[in-house]
């Protein structure tokens, strides 16, 4: 199976369509196998899905005939991501549970943990569970490219808590989100913490 690093060097969140023709291109490659090669169409869907095209993502995941355990997690986790994006939050919420629990049962803790933090965007009412569950999940990850998910959890649930005028834990949990950030974030995540920080103890100060 495909290393997280291999599609994280193949995507361009910023250019979906750009990474749709990337991953279509490497869908025809010789030095993927099959099971790769359907690791790479759920990629495809997803960038085609990230372009508004729900109803085409959504049949390309369908269609994938793979039955390797992983590829059938990320298949779960992009079809519930199409299915939130596309306004369909309900639908998508047991997907996203079927993957979260499958990639635990497989070990594979990169989705875990995107199955998760998916989970409190599709299901706002449990938000803070979610998220507070991704990062207890992320936190004990062997491997550093799961563990840069602390970044944005943390940052996620400082929001979180703001909007819910909860300042003082949001601003721990951004402090956090800088820590984790200086130890395996880029400058962007760097500068993003910090100004979430001064945003924070702006309204700290300011009061209720």
């Amino acid at each position: 199976m495909l290393e997280q690093d291999t599609l994280d060097h193949l995507w361009n969140f910023g250019d979906p369509a750009g990474s749709e023709a990337v991953f279509r291109a490497a869908m025809t490659e010789e030095t993927y196998d099959a099971d790769e090669r359907a690791e790479l169409a759920t990629q495809l869907g997803r960038a085609i899905g990230l372009q508004g095209r729900f109803e085409e993502a959504d049949a390309l995941l369908d269609n994938i005939d793979d039955d390797e355990p992983t590829v059938g997690v990320r298949i779960l986790l992009e079809r519930g991501r199409v299915l939130n994006a596309d306004g369909r939050a309900a639908m998508a919420v047991p997907l996203l549970e079927q993957a979260a629990e499958l990639a635990d049962h497989l070990g594979e803790e990169f989705l875990a943990v995107d199955a998760l933090q998916m989970l409190a965007l599709a299901d706002a009412e449990h938000a803070e569970t979610w998220t507070r569950s991704a990062l207890e999940y992320a936190s004990t990850a062997h491997h550093e490219r799961t563990k840069q998910w602390m970044i944005a959890l943390h940052a996620n649930l400082g929001w979180l808590l703001h909007g819910k005028n909860r300042f003082t834990e949001a601003l721990v949990e951004f402090q956090l989100a800088e820590q984790w950030a200086e130890r395996l974030g880029t400058e962007r995540d760097r500068v993003l913490a910090r100004e979430a920080i001064t945003e924070c103890g702006k309204a700290l100060a300011e009061g209720p």
